[in-house]
């Protein structure tokens, strides 16, 4: 697995990545963390895990991260999915399709049910991008 972090001011099209993250989310991004950029190759996984974590933002100011856009950039020919093992959820990677989903629930705790890894990709190549939004500065943008 390698992976890169790309920053809005850096280019244009990161810019807009954003935008229309800002766009469908209807969240701010004021506080989101840079565009990250992976890849998996074969054998290439990710472990269970969660994308909130309470303590681990403290000291950055911004809160936990409230909220996790995943676009796919490419195909893979097999494997390659995004499982969500609490609920029994599988997303398939598709060139141009995305998944977002929040980490928190309202009372500002973590949700179980979005514990998610990333399958093995058994033929080709999987390409993704992640934005991570945080806490601050949704306090009057996410839905009741």
């Amino acid at each position: 697995m390698r992976s890169g972090w790309l920053r809005d001011e850096e280019d244009e099209l990161v810019k807009r990545i954003s935008y229309r993250v800002q766009a469908y989310s209807g969240l701010n991004m004021t506080t989101s963390e840079d565009l990250q950029v992976v890849n998996y190759g074969i054998g290439g996984h990710y472990e269970p895990h969660y994308d909130f974590a309470r303590d681990k933002f403290t000291s950055l100011g911004t809160g936990n991260r409230i909220a996790t856009f995943l676009s796919y950039l490419s195909d893979v020919e097999a494997g390659g999915g995004t499982v969500f093992t609490r609920v029994g959820a599988t997303v398939w990677p598709q060139k141009g399709d995305a998944a977002f989903w929040y980490n928190l629930k309202r009372s500002g705790d973590g949700d179980s049910s979005t514990r998610h890894a990333a399958c093995p990709v058994l033929v080709g190549s999987k390409w993704v991008a992640n934005k991570w939004i945080h806490e601050v500065g949704q306090e009057f943008l996410k839905p009741c």
